[in-house]
């Protein structure tokens, strides 16, 4: 997993000879007062009895992506762009060289060819992820001397192949950047692509200065912030490391008819809505207290949400806010569905094909003498025994159980002493023959459950070449009992 935080810096200034002066002053307080927010932000949380993995936080690798092109040489806020904003990474590497779960890198652009010409394959990866590499991370910065262009497309599309694989590790770029690409890469169509493929989540894009082309152009790219200055410019690159390495607990409440969170034990799949690709899946739970339980999710996605109710239920763009409790309803009232026979095993496996009043599509495959749950509304039911029972409009209500009790079968046993050709009607009160099947050929003997009434059923041997031969034989059916139609 990957996220893109971008940062544009725009005219800074500073002399290379007060940069570590300044840099060791400061270093120290905001090194202490970062480390305490984060070791709370990154400390391992314990899932609750969703079937997610649980008992410690994933790994948070950062790429930084530092832009060394020659405009970094420029000027603003009387100091060189650079140099402030190597400073500020270099404190922001001391804040995070001894969090637990964390490591870093480095990528810089602009740094090995000067324009002109323009080279736009001038983008490395300087510092490996690895342990213990901040320091290798801060010598590289400071003797970083701005030359080239802007491939920031490019270095986008490498980035992925600087993080090792990793099955339980959090992905983070983080590009400084003073300006907008300088090749043909188009950087709004590389971060789309890597969204889709789930390779990288919605960047953060803080632009600084009052070019305004910086939101239009970023805007595509990821979330858009705007730093006028270089403190604004030190804030962002603090929030936006806060919230990519921010935990967030979320409850999902899947609501009954009263609006109330009592509904549960169904599995929720959390869908990456740009990647379409699967983030979580649970089982919805309520605590010893009833109420649902607590998640740890990562807020940096947005997410298409599907309860697998019967039918199921789905929320669309659902975006977490970092740093509090958020609340996800859904509604998601049930009742249950219980069909069952009057004694007799005869239909123990049969299946009951459930369809929502008005529909075509079937939505669930109830086994007869089960009982299902069922999103409160009206349901058809189509019962495959002989002849083939269809109910329309069976309720389901709230917490409630609607009964459906089909009567116990008796049996048809058709014999003759040639195979032949049959058909089996049900007669209607007004005298009307209904199929409701066709005897097997090439057997003498078919034995039936039929459902109680009166039927018809036409025969004819199949060694007799005149439809002068053919039978037609009326019988009825009761619960329980046996009934021989012979063809003799």
């Amino acid at each position: 997993m990957f996220v893109t935080i971008t940062i544009c810096v725009d005219d800074f200034r500073i002399f290379r000879n007060e940069l570590y002066h300044l840099e060791m002053k400061n270093r120290y307080v905001d090194k202490f007062l970062f480390l305490i927010a984060l070791i709370f932000l990154l400390s391992p949380a314990t899932l609750n009895s969703q079937g997610m993995e649980t008992g410690y936080a994933p790994k948070s690798r950062i790429l930084f992506i530092f832009d060394a092109s020659n405009s970094m040489a420029g000027q603003w806020d009387g100091e060189i762009k650079i140099d402030i904003a190597r400073r500020i990474l270099i404190e922001m590497v001391d804040s995070l060289e001894n969090m637990e779960n964390v490591e870093m890198a480095l990528r810089v652009y602009g740094h090995q060819s000067p324009v002109p010409p323009q080279d736009c394959d001038d983008t490395k990866l300087e510092v490996a992820f690895g342990p213990n590499n901040a320091s290798r991370i801060r010598q590289k910065l400071r003797f970083i001397t701005p030359k080239g262009t802007t491939p920031i497309a490019h270095s986008l599309e490498l980035a992925p192949g600087d993080f090792p694989p990793c099955d339980r590790c959090r992905n983070i770029i983080v590009l400084i950047t003073d300006g907008i690409e300088a090749c043909d890469g188009d950087p709004c169509e590389v971060s789309l692509a890597l969204q889709k493929e789930g390779i990288i989540l919605r960047p953060f894009v803080i632009g600084i200065g009052t070019d305004m082309g910086f939101r239009e152009t970023f805007n595509c790219i990821g979330e858009y912030y705007n730093s006028p200055n270089k403190q604004t410019f030190k804030e962002a690159l603090r929030v936006v490391i806060t919230q990519a390495l921010n935990k967030t607990s979320s409850q999902v409440n899947l609501l009954d008819s009263q609006k109330m969170p009592k509904e549960t034990d169904v599995n929720v799949v959390f869908y990456d809505q740009l990647s379409g690709k699967i983030r979580y899946n649970m089982i919805h739970t309520l605590n010893s207290k009833g109420n649902p339980d607590t998640l740890s999710l990562d807020h940096l996605n947005t997410y298409n949400i599907v309860a697998q109710t019967i039918p199921p239920v789905s929320k669309d763009s659902v975006v977490l806010s970092s740093g509090r409790h958020n609340i996800i309803g859904m509604s998601a009232p049930q009742g249950y569905l219980y069909v069952k026979t009057t004694g007799g095993k005869a239909y123990d496996n049969e299946k009951i094909l459930v369809k929502k009043t008005g529909e075509y599509q079937t939505i669930n495959v109830q086994q007869m003498g089960s009982s299902e749950r069922y999103i409160v509304g009206k349901y058809d039911l189509e019962i495959p025994v002989y002849p083939i029972i269809h109910l329309s409009e069976v309720e389901i209500k709230q917490s409630h159980t609607t009964t459906v009790q089909i009567p116990k079968p008796g049996m048809a046993v058709f014999t003759s002493d040639q195979p032949g050709f049959g058909s089996l009607y049900q007669l209607t009160r007004e005298g009307d023959q209904i199929w409701v099947l066709n005897l097997r050929e090439r057997t003498k003997m078919q034995r039936i459950y039929l459902q109680p009434g009166s039927y018809r059923v036409i025969y004819r041997r199949a060694d007799l070449k005149s439809t002068s031969f053919t039978i037609v034989r009326d019988f009825n059916i009761k619960s329980g009992d046996s009934q021989t139609i012979s063809f003799y």
